[in-house]
């Protein structure tokens, strides 16, 4: 595990290819106005601020989730607190700011 939680030996291009490939929801936890300046296409938004309320958007506690935010803290953050609230899939796939693919602006 590296330092915020997450796996060294995959990067966050093979996870995000591999969530598109499967259909697995991608969640950016970074606040709003940072996910309009930038984020990977068809990504959810539920800062990590508001995790806790927006459950809802997360109806199956047992599909995967892959979670990141910019460098991967917040994103540990929001594993951790998924898991404790009975989601059982969820992954760390670090930050946005070592993303090379293609990327969306707004919201």
């Amino acid at each position: 595990m590296g330092l915020f939680g997450f796996s060294i030996g995959k990067g966050m291009d093979e996870y995000v290819a591999e969530a598109v490939e499967r259909g697995i929801t991608i969640v950016d936890v970074r606040e709003q106005n940072e996910f309009a300046r930038g984020h990977v296409p068809g990504a959810m938004n539920i800062p990590l601020s508001t995790l806790r309320q927006a459950t809802q958007a997360l109806a199956d506690k047992e599909a995967p989730l892959y979670v990141h935010c910019l460098s991967g803290g917040r994103s540990s953050r929001a594993a951790k607190q998924l898991e404790q609230m009975g989601f059982t899939n969820v992954t760390n796939i670090g930050g946005i700011n070592s993303y090379r693919g293609p990327i969306e602006k707004g919201l």
